[in-house]
């Protein structure tokens, strides 16, 4: 367990810099979400359920007692996913649902462990055709879906598990800027 600890404390304190590009997203979305646009997320396994924590926050609450925000996990809901993979394949379960609910303006975040992922990657072509902004949580760099995004934080550790644990770092820290920002 120490080499795990020692892992994750190396990377947390690495991405202590990271705050202040997570302050700029937290305020951009915060101006997003309160002008009616949405947050869409995707990731697979582990990312998956921390894109569904990220949204859950926003439609609910992280901290303070707010209205809800318009915020889509995008594998959550599982006759479109499962019918999409079975009539378009699985690199596209995520690239349908933001060409159908994502506008120009609204906003993307794609989560991987690998940074590699094709569903994801493909979500993130979209998102970009489509006029979305593109961030990414990923794992260490360099990496595809992180070269696709607008912006994105790449977690330097080749343990997926310190990634994710990473990650749910950030979404708190993600939610928190946001909450903070709004008016």
């Amino acid at each position: 367990m120490h080499p795990h600890l020692t892992d994750l404390s190396d990377v947390l304190n690495r991405l202590e810099q990271e705050t202040a590009r997570i302050r700029v997203w937290g305020h951009k979305l915060a101006g997003i979400l309160d002008d009616g646009g949405r947050l869409l997320a995707c990731g697979n396994g582990g990312s998956a359920a921390e894109a569904q924590h990220l949204t859950a926050e926003l439609v609910g609450r992280f901290r303070a007692d707010r209205r809800p925000y318009a915020a889509i996990a995008l594998h959550a809901d599982t006759s479109s996913t499962t019918a999409i993979v079975n009539d378009y394949g699985a690199d596209e379960m995520f690239a349908r649902p933001v060409e159908a609910h994502g506008r120009p303006g609204d906003v993307l975040i794609s989560l991987s462990t690998s940074g590699a992922s094709a569903n994801v990657i493909a979500a993130a072509r979209a998102a970009r055709d489509c006029g979305l902004t593109a961030w990414a949580l990923t794992g260490p760099p360099p990496n595809e879906l992180a070269r696709l995004c607008d912006d994105a934080i790449a977690v330097p550790s080749r343990n997926p598990a310190v990634v994710q644990e990473v990650h749910l770092v950030l979404v708190h820290l993600l939610c928190e800027a946001m909450e903070e920002a709004l008016p």
